[in-house]
């Protein structure tokens, strides 16, 4: 799920793994129907979709999918033309951000999917989370399913914990904070919470809603630079800035990094990155996002969509993949796999999947869980031009009311907002 930004060797080898037919193709007559996927699930959790993958060939010997796994950044740059020109692939997941998805309604880029029901070969929208449903349909029609869903927990090393004489995680906002800078100790470059910034999934909203503030009103204007918006930002900020919990600037592979070598005693991440920490030889602990001043427990909910080309030459095919991508066997062993909640309603209270306490911490959290600026206008751009940049700025010490006002006016000027 993170966006990384890598060196890529072998530019021929691929440039031949992107080339695609919009539409697949037949291998001969008689044969099965081919079909293409992109993804960017390059993370601990890419097991669980591959498996998908490999048990809907067996059980469906009629069509044949192959995934390409690369990284986001070489998706969001190529696919956009090649669905446009009708070179790209059947599926994708265009993002990790589910926003992006307005973008291919736009240019009529994707598929209105129409095979919806309770059979075993159409997506069961009545089973899939109403607000997963809600946040990929535009004028009433579907045009992606939720790939995954997860919600971010608190991840913490429980060694340098109690190397700090903390002896558990911390349950409120306050605590979080005070812990935080407890656990920071610049000499040795440790540090208490790292907060990536950019290129990563977006942590600081979670911050704000702990403090009583937001980004965007019900009409879409900012109120960052709202009184409550800036005393949502404050604290996080000069800790950063001043006590220095955390580097400046980080993207999400670097505050991983930072994690996984146990510079860092905490961080907030999705499910996916379990396997990694694990393997590192972290001791690990997973606990809940700690309520914030109101009492009230908030943590982000993530989803990624999965999209059909609006050119793709085999729809009925492509439909019934998705299918079987967010049917209840495959979502039922992804989430066993992977440690994920399940984006499906009669999947959350599975016996076998909440005796599992990873997964049964993340499921605890999806009834607090709000997505990033759902269905804000441009909410990308909303995102890369407005919010990262001030995130950037405030945590470098710049002046909050300045800053928060500069942004504001940018993200009102992207949403249309005119109060």
């Amino acid at each position: 799920m993170r966006k990384t930004i890598a060196s890529l060797a072998g530019g021929a080898l691929l440039l031949t793994a992107l080339t695609g037919c919009s539409g697949g193709s037949d291998s001969s007559a008689g044969g099965p129907t081919e079909l293409t996927v992109w993804t960017g699930f390059t993370g601990g959790d890419r097991p669980g979709y591959d498996q998908i993958v490999k048990d809907f060939n067996a059980s469906h010997p009629n069509v044949k999918v192959k995934m390409v796994v690369q990284p986001w950044d070489t998706i969001t740059q190529k696919l956009p033309s090649a669905w446009l020109t009708g070179s790209g692939p059947d599926i994708a997941a265009p993002s990790f951000d589910p926003n992006v998805i307005a973008n291919y309604v736009k240019t009529g880029s994707v598929l209105p999917l129409t095979a919806t029901g309770a059979g075993t070969t159409e997506i069961n929208t009545d089973q899939i989370a109403p607000t997963l449903v809600k946040e990929y349909t535009y004028d009433g029609k579907l045009y992606a399913v939720p790939a995954n869903y997860a919600t971010l927990s608190l991840y913490y090393n429980k060694k340098m914990f109690a190397a700090a004489g903390i002896t558990s995680p911390p349950s409120t906002v306050t605590e979080l904070l005070a812990d935080a800078k407890k656990l920071t100790n610049p000499a040795k470059k440790q540090y208490g919470l790292v907060l990536a910034d950019n290129q990563t999934i977006q942590m600081w909203p979670i911050l704000q809603w702990l403090q009583g503030g937001d980004i965007v009103d019900a009409k879409n204007c900012s109120v960052l630079q709202s009184a409550a918006g800036q005393a949502s930002l404050k604290p996080w900020a000069d800790a950063v800035a001043k006590d220095k919990i955390s580097p400046v600037g980080l993207t999400g592979a670097s505050a991983d990094a930072l994690f996984s070598g146990g510079k860092a005693a905490m961080e907030m991440n999705g499910p996916w990155a379990a396997p990694g920490y694990k393997s590192a030889g972290i001791d690990l602990g997973v606990a809940k996002i700690p309520v914030g001043v109101d009492g009230k427990a908030v943590t982000l909910g993530s989803t990624a969509p999965l999209a059909v080309s609006a050119k793709t030459k085999h729809p009925q095919q492509a439909q019934e993949f998705l299918a079987y991508w967010t049917s209840k066997a495959a979502q039922k062993k992804f989430s066993l796999a992977t440690g994920f909640p399940t984006l499906r309603t009669d999947l959350a209270t599975d016996p076998q999947l909440l005796a599992n306490p990873v997964i049964a911490t993340f499921t605890a959290q999806v009834p607090d869980a709000r997505l990033y600026l759902p269905r804000v206008p441009q909410a990308t751009q909303v995102d890369t031009n407005g919010y990262v940049p001030l995130i950037g700025k405030i945590t470098r010490g710049e002046d909050i009311g300045a800053q928060t006002a500069a942004a504001g006016k940018t993200i009102d000027g992207l949403t249309g907002c005119s109060s």
